[in-house]
């Protein structure tokens, strides 16, 4: 993800002990090549099991960062994630990338669980079992999600927006209590 305002690139990957990276990376405005040497490490998460590790990294129109994080794999959602505020698994995340003192990223003050005892601060939706794709209406601002079911009913989630903005804030879609419209754990 390109910052929309920065010479700065964003990367999610996993790295070598399976676990979920988002790393800076200075762009050279004449070339257009990306510092590998100059990586920062903005955000980073334990992933229990090798599927189900999210994909999805975009820049919103309110140009915070987004980040789509699966629930971290099996099946069933085995240590109950999706829907646990403090964990990072299974949420989009927002977060300005740009540092905050020591902190590698700074939280926006309206992220809906900041000062939420307990809640991963980054947090902007939750119960997703694995957002792999999502996309913002550019007419609209809503947010469309794309998450996979677990074996009978694959999502296609849509989060309005409030005059172009606040698409899926704080909204709870529902996995691992709920896969589409059908009960589940």
């Amino acid at each position: 993800a390109f910052h929309p305002v920065e010479p700065l690139a964003f990367a999610h990957f996993t790295d070598l002990d399976g676990n979920t990276v988002i790393a800076e990376y200075a762009v050279d405005p004449a070339t257009g090549l990306l510092d590998a040497a100059g990586e920062r490490v903005v955000f980073t998460a334990r992933q229990p099991y090798s599927n189900h590790n999210g994909g999805e990294l975009a820049f919103g129109p309110d140009n915070y960062l987004y980040l789509g994080l699966g629930d971290g794999g099996s099946a069933n959602d085995p240590e109950r994630v999706a829907l646990d505020l403090g964990s990072p698994l299974g949420k989009i995340h927002r977060f300005d990338p740009r540092p905050d003192g020591d902190a590698a990223l700074t939280v926006p003050p309206d992220n809906p669980f900041l000062g939420t005892d307990g809640a991963v601060a980054t947090i902007w939706a939750y119960g997703l079992r694995n957002p792999w794709k999502f996309s913002f209406d550019p007419l609209q601002g809503d947010l469309w999600i794309a998450d996979v079911g677990q074996s009978d009913q694959e999502e296609v989630n849509r989060a309005a927006a409030t005059a172009g903005v606040d698409a899926a804030r704080g909204v709870n879609f529902g996995w691992s209590a709920w896969e589409g419209t059908a009960r589940f754990n």
